[in-house]
């Protein structure tokens, strides 16, 4: 199998991965400058780069490259003693680069409005593949999303099953109102999805909430929302939100300290202050 072309596919797929290639070789090693090896996220692989207990230690960087998506540079020194002990009598030295490698993010933006029409642009320009859902076709449209890589037209609950969200998928919640914004919020919260953003004050959010856990949702359920969305940089018209929110995407993204605005169990936990913001 072609590294390469897998590579492709995995990411097509919202899959991580890991790509190991030899960067450097001194001396004598059982394989050559360039050679590459692949790591899915379930641990398989395709490739190689000499096999032996190097290919493990660097399966092992692997794993933990795809955890953390943050690349390591490792040496490793075929001596006469330690190439005899490995079976790889060489005794050359070679260095492994391990780089991540993600799949391009989808912005999965439910509502079609002022909002989600900048939110689009600014998160395309980011590097996010935005895809549009509106149950309003005069909303949800080429014309006013060129930008987006997907636009459904169509009810909520219909689209929902078809679109492949993931841990590597971002869902904003922008839609024409209370009800809407419950109904998706609904379907989101039970998918892995990185990131799930809802738009509204703190009473609006407190009040969506409180009408899914009488559904039987449980508290717990709802710690991964960031609500109200986006960065707390004053925001006020639909192009100042969509780059708060677009910040935020990016914040999670690059996995950036938890200095940004979310949801927080502990909100809904305390009584006091829940009767107070929904008086």
């Amino acid at each position: 199998m072609d590294v390469y072309e897998e590579l492709v596919r995995l990411r097509n797929l919202g899959q991580k991965c890991a790509l190991a290639t030899i960067v450097e070789v001194r001396g004598s090693i059982p394989s050559y400058e360039s050679a590459k090896l692949l790591v899915r996220e379930d641990g398989s692989m395709t490739g190689t780069i000499g096999g032996g207990c190097v290919e493990a230690e660097v399966w092992n960087a692997a794993r933990e490259v795809i955890e953390t998506e943050k690349p390591k540079h490792l040496t490793f020194n075929l001596g006469q003693d330690a190439a005899y002990d490995n079976g790889l009598i060489c005794g050359g030295q070679l260095d492994v680069f391990v780089e991540p490698v993600l799949p391009v993010p989808h912005a999965y933006i439910f509502g079609a409005g002022h909002i989600s029409k900048s939110l689009s642009k600014v998160a395309t320009l980011a590097g996010f593949a935005t895809v549009v859902v509106d149950n309003r076709d005069t909303f949800a449209n080429r014309e006013r999303f060129p930008e987006a890589a997907a636009i459904h037209a169509a009810e909520y609950e219909e689209v929902f099953p078809q679109l492949p969200i993931n841990e590597t998928s971002y869902v904003i919640v922008v839609t024409r109102g209370h009800r809407d914004d419950m109904r998706v919020l609904k379907l989101a919260i039970a998918t892995p999805a990185r990131y799930i953003a809802m738009i509204g004050s703190k009473r609006k959010v407190i009040n969506v909430i409180r009408e899914l856990e009488k559904e039987g949702i449980p508290p717990a359920a709802f710690e991964r929302i960031h609500a109200p969305m986006g960065l707390d940089i004053g925001a006020i018209s639909p192009e100042e939100i969509a780059i708060a929110v677009a910040a935020e995407m990016i914040a999670v993204r690059r996995n950036a300290p938890s200095n940004w605005r979310s949801l927080s169990l502990s909100v809904f936990a305390d009584e006091s202050l829940r009767a107070m913001l929904t008086k």
